[in-house]
């Protein structure tokens, strides 16, 4: 497993957990010493247990030496960073791809099969074949495309029990290997897509982006309802239990972030206009994304009377989902630095993302619990729905704050028990 990010270290111990010895390398030692020593460089609900066990076991162990890892493998998984590029045109950077593939190309000394488990465009499989062969012509190999489909929070729960597994392949050799490593899998009826390696690199790119046209579709319809007067809880579960539509995915907020459908949607946008094919909706939930964010500002910017100069925010959550450390992307990140630059004085509670917070906005006060949050505040945002901020001492928070003024971007609480309780409440699309 070269890369032990967040797919690369997940998808290792998962298939560690199958049964399989999995080495995991990567080239920062520094890294590779804290992993040894039982130190997880993200946050993953379990994580730590199942590398500890695989570890204990035998199975799973961690190198920076890239000799060791490869020489040995019967198949190697690219799982290393695929950010947007740095020029800022929505294209990923292949930069690690190429060199973990140049990489590895010497020590290939009998069959392998090379795994792209990294998102990435169309064609990138061929581009890997085509590193190795000029790197070591002598190289036997096939090149594999095999998506990940886990979400931040639920991830070893993604991996163990799948919606499917996609598996792009040109050769029978090739699909014998990855059919064994994923074994386990195929014994519990999981469905397999096994198909060419162009359509398994799309895959993915799609299904983010009909997830993220999904988010951007219930926000509109949450801006329609605010406009109205009616209620997008209710309009998402009506329109939710037509079977033909579903119900995930369709809850009204701040729009979307993490590091996936950010950069997905726009990678797939370039791919597709580079290719003459344009796809008008995904370029609108681009932009509804966008738009639904600078509404963020101007709906906290409302709730302080139209401005928020001197006035103190208290913010919940700052990752962009709960259960992760993750703030790629985040909404929060994105909606208070043009409060800030106006005023705005911020003091912010999240269970896992202040550390990094902190090195990102060094100007924002980090505070211990959410009541802490909440002193002297002029209104408190809830932008991340932990747990812990579900049911929070309504009557504890009055009392802390400056004036009660409650924005649920999550739409956690319900509106009638908050103005009960003394709040002026905001939500979104809440009528």
């Amino acid at each position: 497993m070269i890369g032990t990010g967040y797919v690369g270290l997940v998808t290792g111990a998962c298939l560690a957990e199958f049964g399989h010895r999995v080495i995991c390398m990567d080239k920062d030692s520094s890294k590779i010493e804290r992993l040894r020593n039982g130190e997880m460089p993200i946050y993953e609900p379990g994580l730590d247990a199942l590398v500890a066990k695989n570890v204990k076991d035998g199975r799973l162990s961690f190198t920076s030496n890239m000799e060791e890892s490869v020489s040995q493998a019967k198949a190697v998984f690219i799982a290393v960073g695929t950010p947007s590029s740095r020029r800022g045109d929505g294209y990923a950077d292949l930069t690690y791809i190429y060199a973990a593939a140049r990489d590895l190309a010497p020590y290939l000394d009998k069959y392998t099969v090379v795994v792209d488990k990294s998102t990435v465009p169309v064609g990138t499989a061929r581009q890997v074949a085509r590193v190795i062969r000029e790197a070591n012509p002598a190289a036997q190999f096939d090149v594999v495309s095999n998506p990940e489909f886990l979400r931040e929070g639920a991830a070893i729960n993604d991996f163990m029990r799948p919606d499917r597994v996609v598996i792009g392949i040109e050769t029978e050799r090739a699909s014998e290997v990855m059919k064994e490593i994923y074994n386990p899998l195929y014994l519990i009826a999981t469905p397999f897509v096994i198909t060419g390696l162009e359509t398994a690199e799309l895959i993915k790119y799609a299904a983010n982006a009909f997830l993220s046209m999904k988010i951007s579709f219930i926000n509109e319809m949450a801006n329609v309802c605010e406009a109205l007067g009616a209620d997008v809880i209710d309009l998402a579960k009506a329109v939710g239990l037509d079977g033909r539509i579903g119900r995930k995915f369709l809850h009204a907020g701040p729009g979307y972030g993490g590091s996936c459908f950010p950069k997905d949607t726009l990678a797939l946008l370039r791919i597709a206009q580079e290719n003459g094919v344009p796809v008008r909706s995904v370029e609108a939930a681009v932009e509804v994304n966008a738009a639904q964010k600078a509404r963020m500002v101007k709906k906290i910017r409302d709730a302080l009377g139209g401005s928020e100069a001197g006035k103190t925010i208290g913010v919940l959550g700052l990752t962009f989902k709960p259960e992760t450390d993750d703030l790629r992307d985040s909404p929060a990140l994105t909606i208070l630095p043009p409060l800030v630059e106006k005023g705005a004085k911020i003091q912010a509670h999240d269970p896992q993302g202040m550390a990094e917070a902190a090195k990102m906005f060094p100007e924002f006060s980090y505070v211990k619990n959410a009541y802490e949050a909440s002193e002297n505040a002029d209104v408190l945002v809830l932008f991340t729905e932990w747990n812990q901020y579900r049911a929070l001492d309504l009557q504890e928070l009055k009392s802390r704050m400056k004036s009660p003024v409650f924005i649920d971007l999550r739409n956690v609480y319900n509106p009638k028990q908050m103005k009960e309780a003394g709040f002026s409440y905001v939500g979104v699309g809440r009528g």
